[in-house]
């Protein structure tokens, strides 16, 4: 049997992995703790800490499909993505740095103007960055099952890096008598984590000559294309509402832990738990999706997580400590499927999109998943945040004796505890049920990929367009696109 020419090495696969150590790491350690960092250290109101991350999205909304256009038009020795990951390397660790310095001037808002600008910068730079990262992946590798085996090494890298980011950064800071200083050295120690793998990354790659045609005229409809690919339409939605309801629970199971459990040292082992899981079903899943197709080992994984989460109603502050590690260990394996099986779906999306423009575009995909995952999440956090606020939260007291900052949590009131409850139990199984809906009609099945690939094969090679490639391209174009 012929070796395959898109399989790839193991380093390749290893190196490109790594960089996503950026992408999942930093998004569980603020999805975990840029919140609760906001309203407890900082000490902004839950709104103004909700209202930070609105802002920074309507500045998304502006900047990052311009990014993911000047992304795919840009042509260098280097290619089209790895500059931009390389010389983003700087600018990922100052960032992160800036986003966790926990600036304490005596005005309010002047602490607000701070977050604000920094949460500008560092959503500017994971932009750049991680749309650049995301649309390599689809690059590396045409074959199905490959870019499946791709997605699971890296989201391996990203998992561990969650897990480390939810387990490190409260030891971190713990270690310090000043918790103003601990958030010091966290955002120092992660910021460098996130920002050296980057170097294998840009190593190990290597871009695709045949997309490196010269870029076609410009056209302000390309920011309106992919939406009218059902295919894209339909995994966009997949993917916005279960990582939205992740986004949910992450922000608030601080607060679960340590308010209504009454188990906060427990936080990071629990949220790390959850992880562990989620790597070591990582094979798992990989292999089903081999026997049954990405779609439906997505579906599994999500509806094992509907029915934990409807599980934790019995979850109380009685409840045996094993107990809830099962529970997050359950969670983590549905929440596992959901997670590889979404990262290894994008990469075909480009594939439809050349079907009927003829050109590669995942820049502007890999941008437009960008900017409606960060949209989705700060609605999610704003939203949250509010809920939270009118539920009654109470802040911690700040306390200064000898230069030492404490903070002195207060009891909450049980409005606040019925609040947490009522999103873990029933807001994520509603997010989730409603991600199933389109995942049930996701239409790019691996037969039809398969179909798919051989035609676009054809086309780069320059073969002439017979009625019987005409015929295919236009079914593909009916069943794909709409």
């Amino acid at each position: 049997m012929a070796e395959n020419p898109e399989r790839l090495s193991w380093w390749q696969k290893i190196g490109y992995g790594l960089g996503d150590i950026y992408g999942g790491g930093s998004g569980t350690l603020i999805g975990f703790y840029y919140l609760y960092f906001l309203t407890d250290v900082v000490r902004l109101a839950p709104g103004l800490a909700g209202t930070v991350i609105l802002i920074s999205k309507v500045y998304d909304s502006i900047t990052d499909p311009f990014e993911g256009l000047i992304a795919d038009r840009t042509r260098t020795r280097l290619g089209r993505r790895k500059p931009y990951l390389l010389f983003g390397i700087p600018f990922v660790f100052l960032s992160f740095f800036l986003l966790f310095y926990p600036a304490n001037a005596s005005s309010e808002m002047a602490r607000f103007g701070f977050v604000v600008f920094t949460y500008l910068f560092f959503s500017t730079v994971v932009s750049l960055v991680m749309l650049n990262y995301n649309a390599l992946h689809a690059e590396l590798t045409l074959d199905y099952n490959e870019r499946t085996a791709l997605s699971s090494v890296r989201i391996f890298f990203s998992t561990l890096s969650s897990i480390l980011c939810a387990l490190l950064p409260l030891e971190i800071v713990d270690r310090f008598a000043d918790v103003r200083q601990g958030y010091i050295v966290m955002a120092l120690v992660f910021a460098a984590f996130f920002a050296l793998p980057f170097i294998a990354t840009v190593a190990a790659t290597k871009e695709r000559k045949e997309f490196q045609q010269p870029p076609g005229r410009f056209d302000w409809r390309v920011f309106l294309a992919p939406f009218r690919v059902r295919t894209f339409v339909y995994s966009l939605m997949m993917y916005l509402l279960a990582f939205v309801a992740i986004d949910t629970v992450s922000s608030v199971i601080v607060y679960f832990m340590k308010y209504y459990l009454q188990r906060g040292d427990e936080t990071s082992f629990v949220s790390g738990t959850l992880l562990v899981v989620q790597v070591v079903a990582l094979p798992f899943y990989v292999l089903l999706s081999k026997r049954i197709g990405k779609t439906r080992a997505y579906m599994l994984g999500a509806v094992i997580w509907i029915a934990m989460m409807l599980v934790s109603l019995l979850i109380t502050p009685s409840t045996p400590g094993f107990a809830v590690y099962v529970f997050a260990s359950l969670v983590g394996f549905g929440t596992g499927g959901i997670v590889v099986m979404m990262y290894a779906i994008f990469p075909d999306i480009p594939d439809v999109d050349e079907l009927v423009s003829r050109q590669r575009r995942e820049g502007i995909y890999s941008s437009m998943v960008t900017f409606m995952r960060k949209l989705s999440s700060a609605l999610a956090i704003f939203l949250v945040s509010q809920a939270i606020g009118l539920a009654g939260y109470v802040r911690p007291v700040e306390q200064v004796a000898n230069g030492v900052t404490r903070l002195i949590e207060q009891p909450q009131p049980a409005s606040f505890i019925l609040a947490l409850r009522l999103i873990f139990a029933f807001l994520t199984p509603v997010l989730v049920g409603a991600a199933l809906f389109f995942a049930v009609r996701f239409p790019l099945s691996p037969q039809r990929h398969a179909r798919l690939n051989t035609l676009l094969a054809a086309r780069r090679a320059g073969e002439p367009e017979t009625p019987e490639r005409l015929a295919e391209a236009e079914s593909l174009r009916r069943e794909l696109v709409g």
